[in-house]
């Protein structure tokens, strides 16, 4: 993909991967959607930024999200490529964790950009093209002590991307899949802890990880190339998920499955 003069939404872009992604692509010349809770801070990105759209909302508003969609494909006429960025990290044992915790990361962080991309598919698959770009994590595709809530949705948003992407790949809609590992941002400072809490303080690891503005460069060239997994990470960390990196051949068998016909014999089944 060449991204001047195309439209990138970028959710949770008011700070740390997501702002960093917005200067890059502006960079680059994209057209940038840029979307969070604070519009003020939002505000303050774009001022980097050449050519650019805000549109705050919260991300678990399902009327908020309809009426952000519909806005974000009628400021030039589409979207071309979309990353769901938003969410909240987890600093708890899993023993001292309540079940709200559970729920919220959840909705947040899965749920949510999944309600994110099943509003937009629609829309680039008539028009024959566009992309996904989801944001998960190390931690879904290693399961790393004190974020089982984290993990879980990681993994989850790995799941659907892969599925999603087999399901479009006849499409000229492209899926990549994206796994930090520690960057430089507040994710650790936000974190929930286990009463819900916001952890407040940051982690050795974070403070010390990737630069946002390194790592986001590092996800737009591998966009740039069509890749379907692109892990970003330095380290023990890079090994975990080289370790537990997708083969391409998996890729392709599934989205070889898709081309034979799969999906229309599973409908007529039905």
């Amino acid at each position: 993909m060449n991204f001047s003069g195309k439209v990138v939404w970028i959710t949770g872009a008011s700070s740390g991967i997501g702002a960093a992604l917005a200067r890059d692509l502006s960079d680059r010349g994209a057209h940038l959607v840029l979307s969070g809770r604070d519009e003020a801070r939002l505000a303050e990105v774009a001022k980097d930024c050449a050519k650019t759209l805000i549109l705050p909302f919260d991300v678990r508003d399902d009327a908020a999200l309809a009426d952000a969609t519909a806005k974000a494909i009628a400021w030039k006429g589409s979207v071309d490529l979309a990353f769901a960025n938003a969410g909240v990290s987890q600093r708890s044992r899993a023993l001292n964790t309540d079940m709200q915790v559970y729920r919220d990361i959840i909705d947040i962080d899965l749920t949510a950009q999944i309600a994110f991309s099943q509003g937009l598919i629609g829309h680039m698959v008539e028009r024959g093209s566009g992309g996904l770009a989801f944001i998960s994590s190390i931690a879904g595709k290693v399961g790393v002590p004190m974020r089982t809530a984290y993990s879980a949705v990681k993994f989850g948003l790995a799941g659907y991307g892969d599925a999603l992407r087999g399901e479009l790949s006849q499409t000229g809609v492209n899926v990549h899949m994206i796994y930090p590992g520690s960057v430089a941002t507040n994710v650790a400072r936000n974190a929930m802890v286990g009463d819900g809490a916001k952890r407040g303080v940051s982690d050795d690891a974070i403070d010390n990880g990737i630069p946002a503005d390194e790592a986001a460069r590092t996800m737009l060239d591998g966009i740039a190339k069509g890749e379907r997994e692109i892990i970003v990470a330095q380290g023990a960390e890079l090994q975990m998920g080289e370790m537990r990196r997708t083969p391409e051949a998996l890729l392709d068998q599934i989205a070889g499955m898709v081309a034979s016909g799969y999906m229309e014999r599973m409908e007529a089944v039905d």
